[in-house]
């Protein structure tokens, strides 16, 4: 992980995630002898392929866990704006295609030379092709992203892009970032994510990738440990914590972040791992709440998603999984007014405890004691009455 830098170590995350991740499918023989492909200009590496729509499995169990399509009757993102900072976003891609405004920090070109970006831009909100045999769609279809490429390989980049990639997003009008990549605590980075959070915008950041393989001493990843911020931790298939997801870090949530599909650049789809997979699925959520209760602030944004997750397990988990339909849909767990619920909408409340009854239980003390009493006087009648009959 680059640690001398302000940039964020994404290239550091993505390593991982190619470490870990399986393919989708054996790959077909032909494929072995293709030569990789070539980024476009300005890209300084090559990019793997990823694989045609008409392999993924028909089941993805991300979608599957946490069923946000329940949440499309009520909203589907519409009207708010989502920044993925990272490493820049295919926008030709057929899911992302017309609804991803792209910007670059690093003078590098727009091209997503890494992949990683537009992955997260999927997971996020790729558009709903299920009716034409795809089975993969992200969380909010109807948000409009906004990608800032901060991000273009391992090494090099200059410092301060990612500071900077988050404040063109706010100026922008973003009102959720995504940001899938971890770094030191850097005083532009802390000061970009205040002049995110004073002007009320979510941010939502991973815990962060720890494996015996990069050999990393475990510490606090960042931004997601600055206060405010949604830090999320990555969920297994088995529904425990992920092996690689970083407990060190202070984590709000987890989501499914191995085995993760989404979309890849030249039109295609990947297979991979990492909490940089689980962050967008927050990121998504945060989108649909503002949609849907635009009056909540990021900390009550942020409150909603943590008091209405699934159950924490162990530590690293934070609340609990990210509960898409009861973060929407739920009322009063926004540290404040929520909206009012839109015509024909039925929301869901978390169960809370009944009152405590101070009246009857004082009562019912009374008449037990009087009923103590009552047994009392009945006992010392039968022991006295019965001695004074025997009295000459």
């Amino acid at each position: 992980m680059v640690r001398r830098s302000s940039t964020l170590a994404l290239a550091s995350v993505i390593a991982v995630g190619a470490v870990l991740a399986p393919p989708l499918q054996e790959a077909p023989a032909r494929a072995a002898v293709k030569a990789p492909f070539k980024a476009a200009a300005g890209c300084e590496q090559e990019l793997v392929y990823g694989s045609p729509a008409k392999e993924l499995p028909k089941q993805l169990w991300p979608q599957e866990r946490l069923n946000f399509t329940d949440v499309w009757e009520h909203t589907r993102g519409k009207g708010v704006k989502v920044a993925v900072v990272d490493s820049g976003v295919d926008t030709s891609h057929p899911q992302l295609r017309g609804h991803v405004r792209a910007y670059d920090v690093t003078r590098s070109g727009l091209t997503d030379c890494v992949g990683h970006g537009t992955a997260v831009a999927g997971v996020i909100g790729a558009a709903d092709m299920r009716d034409r045999g795809v089975p993969f769609v992200g969380v909010a279809p109807e948000a409009e992203i906004i990608s800032i490429k901060m991000a273009v390989k391992a090494s090099g980049n200059q410092s301060g892009w990612a500071a900077q990639a988050i404040k063109k997003a706010v100026d922008l009008g973003a009102k959720v970032i995504n940001i899938s990549s971890q770094s030191p605590d850097l005083p532009d980075l802390r000061q970009a994510v205040h002049y995110a959070q004073q002007r009320d915008v979510v941010i939502v950041s991973v815990a962060g990738n720890l494996t015996d393989q990069t050999k990393q001493t475990p510490q606090k990843a960042y931004p997601a440990s600055y206060p405010g911020v949604i830090s999320v931790g990555a969920l297994s298939k088995d529904g425990t914590l992920a092996g690689f997801s970083n407990t060190v870090t202070p984590v709000t949530v987890t989501a499914p972040g191995q085995s993760v599909v989404s979309t890849w650049p030249r039109n295609s789809y990947k297979l991979d791992d990492g909490t940089s997979l689980a962050a967008p699925y927050v990121a998504g959520t945060a989108a649909l709440i503002r949609a849907f209760n635009p009056k909540l602030n990021y900390q009550q944004v942020k409150h909603r998603i943590e008091t209405t997750a699934d159950g924490a397990q162990a530590q690293g988990t934070g609340s609990g999984v990210v509960n898409p339909l009861r973060a929407v849909t739920t009322v009063g767990t926004g540290g404040g007014a929520a909206a009012a619920p839109a015509a024909g909408v039925q929301r869901v409340s978390i169960d809370q405890p009944a009152p405590e009854d101070r009246f009857g239980r004082n009562m019912a003390l009374a008449i037990a004691a009087a009923a103590l009493a009552i047994a009392a006087a009945v006992g010392v009648a039968a022991m006295v009455i019965p001695a004074s009959r025997r009295r000459p």
